[in-house]
């Protein structure tokens, strides 16, 4: 039994670091919001901005170090991966927003709720990118 589950583990490693790390960056970004928004007043799409800024930073380098293991740090590697990282969470940043502007700004809906729901589209969204695009094996 001990050993089956090992299996799965290492079979599902990137996997579950992908969860790990998506879980703590979620809670980075939501928090990172809700200080923007609640505490400091700052209207509510630049404080999706400032708040996906701080969890983008934050997942790259857990991304590349820790889930796919990515551990070339020379520009060759790095700034393109820096840069295909960058652009799909560009491409689902514009996902978030779209959420965040529907379900706060024209709907008035909770904006925790709305912020948590637009987190879990993007971390799966984020997922595929990542290791189809961004990290792909060679």
């Amino acid at each position: 039994m001990i050993e089956k589950i090992k299996s799965l583990i290492i079979k599902y490693k990137d996997i579950i670091l992908y969860g790990i790390f998506g879980v703590l960056t979620t809670v980075i970004n939501i928090a990172a919001y809700a200080v923007c928004y609640k505490v400091l007043g700052i209207a509510n799409i630049p404080s999706d901005i400032i708040a996906w800024i701080i969890a983008v930073l934050f997942a790259f380098i857990t991304n590349k170090l820790y889930v796919f293991n990515s551990k070339d740090m020379t520009m060759k590697t790095f700034m393109p991966e820096l840069i295909k990282f960058m652009a799909a969470r560009l491409a689902t940043l514009g996902v978030d927003l779209i959420i965040m502007y529907i379900g706060v700004d024209v709907m008035h809906g909770p904006e925790i709720i709305f912020k948590v729901a637009a987190n879990v589209i993007v971390i799966i969204l984020n997922y595929v990118l990542s290791k189809l695009v961004v990290f792909k094996k060679k």
